[in-house]
């Protein structure tokens, strides 16, 4: 018996910075969604645990021990053997939660072919920040560290466009250059949106405390944001740390021809387009 799981791009639409712990972590309010491009987790019985990677991204990655796939496994039953299968279509490391989205979805896999409860929350967490929020795949208000997840009024449908340049953002140095890290949180309640233009409008008004250092750190990212802008994209930002970014379409053809644009006009950039799921 073999079972598959999808693993959406995570994507951050607002990223605001409220603090840091003693630990060092830093404290986030984030409004998170998923959009429908991704990677696929394929699991089979098996006496061993194994992983092979393929699919167009799968070059930035390895079958090592501490892959994070591999580390869902044995979180969810140490000693367990399965075959795993990981088609890689999202870029390593780019700010959409790859690495995170494919071990939530290995744990969803592997907790049907085991017959095993799924991880909580808290369980997940030790695996990464963005693996809570992961397993869900609905859209999210995240705190904290990533373990405080909230629902969030319905949203209204659209399409995103996803561009990545191929270049590596350091996470670490990214949140050493904040020059605040107590910036101001979303409300406390989020407005409930009328349409696609109501949500827009506010999106407007939120941020990504992430961006200023990542674009300072590859300054393409700016040059992204201003493609998806010539594009017409209602709204464009940057997600997680980079160096993906995101440009939001309404549900119609719009989001097909800005992607054909982009790939077109940018080879050497990643470009994806799917419905928020």
């Amino acid at each position: 018996m073999a079972i598959e799981a999808f693993a959406p791009a995570k994507i951050n639409l607002t990223l605001h910075v409220t603090g840091q712990r003693d630990d060092g972590y830093h404290l986030l309010d984030s409004l998170v969604v998923f959009a429908g491009v991704g990677d696929t987790i394929r699991v089979a019985s098996s006496d061993a645990l194994s992983l092979e990677i393929g699919g167009p991204e799968a070059g930035g990655l390895s079958a090592e021990p501490d892959n994070l796939v591999l580390r869902a496994a044995r979180l969810l039953a140490p000693g367990r053997g399965a075959a795993i299968t990981l088609t890689k279509r999202l870029p390593v490391a780019s700010g959409i939660g790859g690495g995170s989205a494919d071990a939530a979805a290995t744990l969803h896999a592997l907790s049907q072919l085991w017959e095993l409860s799924a991880p909580t929350a808290e369980q997940a967490l030790t695996l990464g920040a963005d693996v809570p929020v992961c397993l869900s795949t609905s859209p999210a208000r995240m705190r904290g560290i990533g373990e405080r997840l909230g629902p969030v009024p319905t949203l209204p449908k659209m399409d995103i466009v996803l561009v990545n340049p191929r270049v590596a953002v350091s996470t670490p140095v990214v949140f050493r250059s904040l020059t605040a890290k107590n910036n101001p949180p979303m409300e406390a309640d989020l407005p409930r949106w009328r349409d696609l233009p109501s949500f827009i409008s506010w999106l407007g008004g939120q941020r990504n405390d992430l961006a200023e250092s990542a674009i300072a750190q590859q300054p393409v990212i700016a040059d992204v944001l201003n493609a998806l802008r010539d594009t017409g994209a209602l709204f464009v930002g940057m997600s997680g740390s980079g160096a993906t970014c995101f440009g939001l379409f309404p549900r119609d053809e719009t989001s097909v021809r800005a992607m054909s644009a982009l790939a077109t006009e940018h080879r050497d950039w990643w470009v994806a387009r799917g419905p928020r799921l």
